[in-house]
């Protein structure tokens, strides 16, 4: 597909917005989130595309966020970013002509998410099928829905195919705590969200989260909270 010239244009507007206002994240609600995403086929020109991920990738770090799909910045294209680290880059984004920084250590909850490093990925035009239907219960947030978090079954393990910025295949097995977040910001790219697929008694302010729930184990939360893995609302 040929460079869209004027969707282009929009989009460097946007960029150089970004670089005083920062960059603007959809919340629940706008249409573009429940849209299902066209394929990515350069529609943008690279050159202003590499500067979108920069700028998306600040934005994702300052939030902060662990992805960030394109119909969270308004354009309903199939692409996303990844991210997270054990001692990562917290949480300060990306300045001009800056590296990513250190920002102490991030706390992890025990192993329940089942935690692995996950470098920095632009996932385009991703996709993913479950390996095993056995999966993990935990708490998931959304930029598109600050303040609040609920439980999401996601399957542990995931067969992850998506597109490189050159146009690359790739293939990789992911476990735990990366194939949830592959399979979130994939999601996005079908207009689903966790909502979609939360235990919804489960959901909570992210102030009670930290008070009353993530400090102990998910089965303890299942019996405080009355919800039951196998409610409706649990993805299939």
């Amino acid at each position: 597909m040929a460079v869209d010239e004027s969707l282009t244009k929009i989009v460097e507007k946007t960029v150089k917005r970004a670089k005083w206002r920062g960059l603007s994240v959809v919340e629940v609600g706008d249409p573009v989130l429940r849209k299902t995403c066209a394929s990515y086929e350069g529609q943008i020109a690279p050159e202003t595309f590499g500067k979108l991920i920069y700028a998306m990738r600040s934005c994702m770090l300052s939030k902060p966020g662990v992805g960030l799909a394109a119909p969270q910045v308004g354009l309903p294209l199939s692409f996303a970013i990844m991210e997270d680290h054990v001692a990562g880059a917290r949480r300060k984004g990306l300045g001009a002509g800056e590296e990513l920084r250190e920002e102490g250590r991030m706390e992890r909850r025990g192993d329940e998410r089942e935690f692995a490093e996950f470098p920095f990925l632009v996932a385009i035009n991703p996709s993913y099928k479950p390996l095993t239907s056995k999966k993990a219960y935990f708490y998931e947030g959304c930029l598109s829905l600050p303040g609040f978090q609920a439980v999401v079954g996601r399957y542990l393990d995931i067969e992850a195919e998506w597109e490189d910025e050159k146009g690359e295949e790739h293939a990789r097995k992911l476990h735990g705590w990366p194939a949830r977040i592959f399979q979130h910001e994939t999601d996005h790219l079908s207009g689903t969200l966790y909502l979609d697929k939360c235990i919804t008694r489960s959901f909570a302010s992210n102030d009670n989260c930290e008070k009353f729930l993530l400090p102990y184990s998910i089965s303890k939360t299942k019996k405080e909270l009355g919800f039951s893995f196998k409610m409706k609302n649990d993805e299939d």
